[in-house]
Parts: C-alpha cells; structure tokens; sequence
C-alpha cells in the first residue's frame, strides 16, 4: 500500500477498515502499534506504523454527520471528508470558516497534521475544533474538549494520542464567495504592499515559481457582500480572461470556478472541484510557516535561491493563516505566512534541495508541516514548536507503551531510537 502520489509505501499491508466503533477499540486494544489512515494525502510517514502494525482505515466507521442548531457545531465521524461535510452543511445553511486547497481530505487527518486555508484573518482547520473523541491504546473512549487542560495538545496531536473517531466543529452561517485571478503582478509591487495584497480579500493565494519579475498568479476568494480592498490591476497585474490552473499548461477543468461568478463557500474556498477526484499524485510536497512579520524578506531569500529550485519545482504557493493555540499546529501562537512547494515526484532530487530552502527560510524560524516532506531533525524543531517536549510528555502519558509512535515521531517528536 501507498500513499495518494506513491512517494511513500506503508511498511505494513495489515490493514483494517472496521464499520463500528467497538471494532475500532478492539483493533486498538489487541495490536501491539496502530495507527489511523486517513485519506493517504500526506507527503510523509506521520500516517506510518512498523512491519508488525496495523493501519486503520475509518472510511466505512458509520458515524453520521450531526448538526447541533444551539450550539451551531457539527460532529462528523474522523474518516469524512471535507467534501462530504460540506455539502451536508450548505443543505442546513451552515459552513465551516475555511477549507484547505482540496476539499478530498479527511477531516481528522486534516486538523490532526495542522492543515490550513489562507486569509489573514484564517486561522488553521484545528481552530474550529470544539472536541476531540478518541480511543485510547487500551481501548477505552474519550472525548477532549475545548477548555480541558489537554485541549490544545489534543488537537493536532499527529495521531501520537489515539485513533481519532469523531470531532466536533464549529460552524458558521452560510456564504457566497467570487473567485478571481490576477496573472502577471511584478514583484516589486507585491513586495512594497504585501500586506494589502494578501489581505485584499477573503483568501489569497500567490503562486510563483520564484524566478522572474513577475508573481505568476494571485487567486484571490472575496466573500459576496465585502468590500472591495484593492485592485490588483492597479499594481499592474493583469485579470485572467478564462479559467486557469495554477500549473503552466495545465487544462483548468479541475479547479474550482473563477472569473468572478458568484457561488457557495464550498465551491470557491478549494483550489480544486470537489467532483474532480485525484487518482494518482505526480508530485511531492513540501511546506514551511514563517511568523507574518517575515513574509518580505522570507520571499526575498526563496527568490535568491529560485534558480537551484527551478529543475524540480512545479510551482510555490504563499499563502497567510491567522494563529491558533494548538501546540504542535504550525501556525500555533503566532500569524503566519505559509511556503507550499509542490515539487516533481523526484524524491533524491528533492530530498538535495530540501536543505537549500530549509537553510534560506532558517532565519526566520519556519516550521514545516508535519504531513509534508522536510529534512528538519528534532533539535531545530524543539527550537521552533516550543510545546514539543510539553507534547511528547503528554503522548508518553496516554500511551506508556507507544502504540500510536512510529519512525517519524521518534525522529522528530519523542527523540528516541525508532520503533522497531
């Protein structure tokens, strides 16, 4: 088994999908290590057991998706994904405040890995969790929730706590959006007023190759009703005359609709169509987060080095995220600016020049996302997610026997030998 692109291959083919939640318990319960597979939209090993393990599928876990009118919180099964949810929730007139780039992930592995949308104002999905149900490595359930004294290491808790079941999120009225595209925007001018460009709607995003005087593209996701910020045209951006893809030569049918058409928060918050399913992924990822007030000189030093990325670089999405309380959430404690490359499915090629952006982004003390590809090791993220020991403390208090640890949390959470 393997993961959506095929970069990485599951070090067990054990693996259980089981329809009910007591199924769930016993699997833990009986296994020696464990650990949940989401939709296999990690880049990394975080989803990973040992030979000997077991990996759980929860995609046939019959929990239905429950809306609470009072609370206006829903609770969904951990195996849904963001496009089932979503439609479920427009039918009551409700939404979730953002989306990550595309909507076939699974809600727990999502919050789990500290996913994201963009905005300034966004912050990462964990921040609309209100609780977190759990089984446990001996089996037994529970529910952590928002105000526990381990809520904000529960909640993106790289499956290291326990096979999440359940979450429940909060929500909020309905809303129309307009997606647009600028192509063309020079640099100069994005760097000069970076704070309006990325603020000037709802969710920005500005897709580069970080060669040239121009920013290849800016998506911009502007909420019906607000007002209008700024006019990228202004800055000598041009406005895309049909639909485009963010990846030159690229047909635009699986992206969600542009060139201003009002429609619902589902279909425009996402990159791609929700009705456009991804088969194989011919790519690797990679992100790193820089606290906000580095964005400038942050892109400066990613353009410097634009030149040693360009063989194996697809292309590069910034985007901004708000702060949230999560202790290993990278955007945890701080407002962020999000560097997202996806890089051609060379795995050396891009494990060469991994160092080369790592080291650019180094000054300012970038965190990578815990389901994409970095080569940071345990001593530089201990500098950077200050929790980490606080967290590892935790896990090792849920779970003395390391049931839900594999390779890469002993690397890079637990500084420990790996699981064996």
């Amino acid at each position: 088994m393997h993961n959506w692109a095929a970069n990485v291959e599951y070090s067990t083919s054990d693996l259980r999908r089981p329809a009910t939640l007591d199924e769930v318990r016993d699997v833990v319960a009986s296994s020696r290590r464990v650990k949940a597979l989401g939709s296999r939209h990690s880049f990394t090993r975080i989803a990973d057991t040992d030979p000997d393990g077991v990996l759980l599928s929860l995609d046939r876990l019959g929990v239905p998706i429950e809306l609470d009118s009072e609370a206006q919180t829903v609770r969904v099964g951990a195996g849904t994904t963001h496009a089932v949810l979503a439609v479920e929730l427009q039918r009551h007139g409700r939404a979730l405040p953002n989306l990550a780039s595309l909507p076939h992930i699974s809600v727990a592995g999502a919050v789990q890995t500290g996913t994201h949308g963009s905005g300034v104002a966004n912050p990462a999905l964990s921040a609309s969790v209100a609780e977190v149900e759990f089984v446990r490595a001996d089996g037994s359930l529970e529910t952590v929730r928002r105000g526990d004294a381990a809520f904000h290491a529960s909640v993106v808790g790289l499956g290291a706590l326990g096979v999440v079941t359940a979450l429940t999120l909060d929500t909020v009225p309905t809303f129309d959006v307009v997606q647009t595209v600028h192509e063309g925007l020079p640099w100069r001018a994005a760097l000069d007023r970076f704070d309006e460009v990325v603020g000037h709607a709802y969710s920005v995003s500005l897709f580069t190759r970080y060669t040239g005087d121009t920013v290849h593209q800016v998506w911009a996701k502007a909420r019906v009703g607000d007002p209008v910020r700024l006019d990228l045209a202004e800055l000598g951006a041009v406005p895309a005359a049909a639909a485009v893809h963010m990846l030159p030569d690229t047909a635009a049918d699986a992206v969600t609709p542009q060139l201003g058409v009002p429609g619902p928060w589902l279909d425009r918050l996402p990159h791609f169509r929700a009705d456009f399913t991804p088969s194989a992924g011919e790519e690797i990822q990679s992100e790193y987060l820089v606290p906000a007030e580095h964005a400038v000189p942050a892109i400066e030093a990613l353009r410097a080095v634009g030149h040693r990325l360009a063989d194996v670089l697809f292309v590069g999405e910034i985007r901004t995220i708000a702060a949230d309380d999560a202790w290993l959430s990278p955007s945890g404690g701080r407002d962020s600016v999000a560097f997202h490359f996806t890089w051609r499915r060379l795995a050396d090629e891009v494990l060469a020049v991994l160092p080369v952006v790592e080291a650019a982004l180094a000054p300012f003390d970038a965190r990578p996302h815990w389901g994409k590809v970095a080569t940071l090791d345990r001593g530089v993220l201990r500098e950077r997610y200050p929790r980490l020991d606080d967290f590892a403390a935790h896990a090792r208090a849920v779970d003395p026997d390391g049931r839900f640890r594999n390779d890469q949390l002993s690397r890079t959470v637990f500084e420990e030998a790996p699981v064996v």
